[in-house]
């Protein structure tokens, strides 16, 4: 009885196990990202943040329309953007609206 439970637990740990695995990519190429403008806070966004700035950590300002970060494909124009026309995350650059 005892060999009985052990296999039974050591099968459902080993499939567990294998599915975890299985939900997530093999790698980081798989997962598709985009960039998304307008959904950066100062300082936190990925390279390039428009004129007078340089690369990554440059947006000078909350929600920047010049200024992206990387998201899963997909989700961009899900997220808040306060400053966005649409009021969600853009796919292109954007001039805030006031």
């Amino acid at each position: 009885m005892a060999k009985t439970t052990t296999t039974a637990a050591a099968l459902a740990l080993a499939l567990g196990t294998a599915l975890s695995v299985a939900s997530l990519p093999a790698s980081a190429e798989e997962t598709k990202m985009e960039k998304c403008y307008g959904v950066a806070l100062k300082g936190q966004n990925d390279c390039k943040a428009g004129p007078g700035t340089t690369c990554a950590g440059t947006a000078k300002k909350d929600y920047q329309g010049n200024a992206f970060k990387a998201v899963p494909a997909g989700t961009c124009t899900q997220m808040e953007s306060p400053t966005s026309p649409t009021g969600y995350g853009q796919l292109e650059e954007f001039t805030e609206k006031m």
